[in-house]
């Protein structure tokens, strides 16, 4: 076992536990979706620019809430935002079964988002305050393996439940996995209190910077860039992957898609970590976005499913090392008091992106071909690489040599 795992209190290594598991039905619950709910709108009669819109609108419940429930975890605590996240995934999915007009499918999908938005701000924020500093990537690699452990399951238990039964049994499996990680999350116990307000600063505190102050960052603001082109990227997949598999006509269950990223995700997840506390996050970010420009660039020429798993494969391993390393980059590069809000931020540029290439991206698909935005995404890919080689640091030298792993982070704060 990792030492950084070794190190922990008996106490943190259950609460640890108890947050895994809760994360793993969180995620099995909002991923058996992913395959098949833009089948379940284009069923149900929505046209091709209809199901981006539907698609699009989880991102908004992410964008409205994020800066609140980041708030939030910094004042009021990292369980609570937790606690919220589970209870909407527990709800939400019943929703899509009742109200099936392309409105009230907009509004219980943007309400859905609301589940990723606290659980993903309150999840990440509590690992980092158990994780020591000179361990911190290594226990978020650790930690975040829940998410490709729970894509790994949700959308092949999706697809199968689908062809087997029926939606109603979709929706409600969904549910009652919601559930169950919402009871997990209510055993959490002596949580690390990283809380401050305003009426308890000392003399010697830097003072808490106001959102706008984040936004203006110039250490966060490029992370933030990067995600956005990644939500970009990342919400062209997930809304017209399964649509663009139809329309080839091929005998494959989509699921098995996000289960192989999954794999690819979770094995890499094991050692990037590690690897990023020894040779630096810039080196390991920036091999994860020529990774998404490879997987783009196969699903653009994807004739059957082998070319399919292979993209997934890439995809898992650029998805299994950004997010947990853009975190890590971030976590350096701020506060803990002000972690919430910092996440909220940053992940504010990926909740952009998935909430944008819903509607606007199928707006063009018509035009374009499902092929043709698959290019699309190769190029925002190749747009992230640049930025991050050029403006990951303070003067684009100092850039270049941090993105390649030449150099350590000038902007960390500790």
């Amino acid at each position: 076992m990792d030492k950084s795992l070794l190190s922990l209190s008996p106490q943190t290594k259950y609460n640890l536990l108890l947050l895994f598991a809760a994360g793993l039905f969180f995620w099995i619950s909002v991923t058996c979706l992913l395959s098949t709910l833009p089948t379940y709108i284009q069923d149900v009669g929505a046209s091709t620019e209809e199901i981006g819109l539907v698609m699009g609108c989880f991102a908004i419940g992410l964008l409205c809430f994020r800066p609140w429930l980041g708030q939030a975890a910094d004042l009021r605590g990292r369980k609570l935002v937790i606690l919220i996240g589970t209870l909407v995934a527990g709800i939400a999915p019943i929703g899509y079964l009742f109200w099936q007009s392309i409105g009230g499918l907009a509004a219980i999908r943007a309400f859905h988002g609301i589940s990723v938005a606290a659980f993903t701000i309150g999840y990440g924020a509590l690992v980092v305050d158990f994780a020591p500093r000179g361990q911190r990537a290594t226990l978020i690699g650790y930690m975040n393996l829940v998410s490709p452990l729970g894509m790994g399951l949700g959308p092949a238990l999706g697809g199968f439940l689908v062809v087997s039964n029926s939606y109603r049994l979709l929706f409600g499996v969904a549910a009652s996995c919601g559930i169950c990680s919402l009871v997990l999350a209510t055993q959490l116990r002596k949580i690390p209190q990283n809380i401050r307000t305003p009426q308890l600063k000392t003399s010697e505190e830097q003072p808490l910077r106001s959102f706008k102050e984040l936004v203006q960052d110039p250490a966060l603001l490029t992370p933030t860039i990067v995600l956005l082109l990644v939500g970009l990227v990342f919400g062209t997949l997930i809304t017209f992957l399964p649509l663009f598999a139809r329309d080839l006509k091929l005998d494959f269950n989509v699921g098995f898609f996000y289960s192989m990223a999954a794999v690819s995700s979770f094995t890499v997840r094991l050692f990037i970590g590690s690897f990023a506390d020894r040779y630096g996050r810039g080196i390991a970010i920036s091999s994860s976005l020529v990774c998404y420009l490879v997987s783009m660039a196969l699903l653009a020429i994807a004739n059957d499913p082998s070319i399919l798993l292979l993209s997934a494969f890439i995809e898992g391993i650029a998805g299994g090392i950004s997010i947990p390393m853009i975190l890590a980059l971030i976590s350096d590069r701020s506060e803990r008091q002000e972690q919430g809000k910092v996440y909220a931020v940053c992940l504010g540029g990926f909740d952009l992106g998935m909430a944008l290439a819903g509607p606007i991206l199928g707006q063009l698909a018509q035009a374009w071909s499902y092929r043709g935005l698959f290019w699309f995404s190769t190029l925002l890919s190749a747009i992230a690489i640049i930025i991050f080689m050029t403006r990951s640091s303070k003067n684009l030298p100092h850039s270049l040599r941090f993105a390649l792993g030449r150099e350590a982070d000038l902007y960390a704060r500790d």
